[in-house]
């Protein structure tokens, strides 16, 4: 079912405790993805096939849930597929924050204006003049608290872990908006055998920083939409720890997640 003229709700995640850190919270999952990250365990969020299958919820069914889970949960954690190709996504973050939630968002980064406009924006904001994508107003006037991005690769192998041809300024625009935004951010890379090398994990860290936080990711063999990954098998415990222990002098915080 469409919700705001154009949003599809593919499902809703009640609770989680590591999704928004520090924070009890709700997952809201969107369809529709303008990446085809090989990787990828949501095919059901991103290919179009798969999406006309998917169960949907409904705008009033999400919303009152949040209205009976008030003093529960504390923020709401939008996904998906990818949440900025939906030009409704303000108006619905909007309707969250009006319940009093504090929302985080996850980003591929391809969107940097949609970006912008949320960090940028209040319920009845005045856009700032300054002509700089990274010239934001001051903390405490955004629509979202916390923003994660995902980088898949060194910016020269983009093309081939998203899957589709990049618009690479677009990512590093991106990168310098919630580097510059003063909300509370992460980068994040799902880390792939067979897709990245420890030269070109290094290489993302260099890309990026400084940086506050970055996190390394093994991927899950589950789901693919590439499904010969499927068979590959997670890099192990001790790689990850020796490419943290490289590339943490370019973080403040820099950590493993499985």
């Amino acid at each position: 079912m469409k919700i705001s003229n154009g949003v599809k709700i593919g499902g809703i995640q009640k609770t989680t405790l590591i999704d928004y850190p520090g924070c009890v919270a709700c997952t809201v999952f969107f369809c529709g993805c303008n990446f085809r990250c090989p990787f990828c365990y949501s095919s059901e969020l991103v290919l179009p096939e798969k999406i006309k299958l998917q169960p949907k919820i409904s705008e009033k069914e999400f919303f009152d849930f949040l209205r009976k889970r008030k003093g529960l949960l504390e923020g709401v954690v939008i996904c998906g597929g990818e949440p900025t190709i939906n030009k409704e996504l303000p108006g619905f973050i909007k309707k969250i924050k009006g319940l009093g939630y504090l929302v985080k968002l996850d980003t591929n980064g391809s969107n940097p204006e949609m970006l912008r406009k949320l960090i940028g924006m209040k319920s009845v904001a005045k856009r700032p003049s300054a002509s700089s994508l990274t010239s934001l107003p001051s903390r405490g006037s955004s629509l979202i608290d916390y923003v994660a991005m995902d980088i898949k690769a060194p910016w020269e192998k983009y093309n081939k872990s998203a899957g589709v041809k990049v618009n690479l300024n677009n990512i590093k625009k991106s990168v310098e908006i919630i580097k510059n935004s003063g909300i509370d951010y992460e980068f994040r890379s799902t880390i792939v055998p067979t897709i990245h090398t420890k030269e070109e994990i290094i290489q993302i860290a260099k890309d990026i920083s400084p940086a506050k936080k970055f996190f390394l990711q093994s991927f899950r063999p589950e789901k693919t939409i590439d499904t010969e990954l499927e068979a590959i098998r997670p890099y192990s415990k001790e790689f990850f720890l020796g490419i943290k222990k490289e590339i943490a002098p370019f973080f403040e915080i820099c950590e493993i997640r499985d």
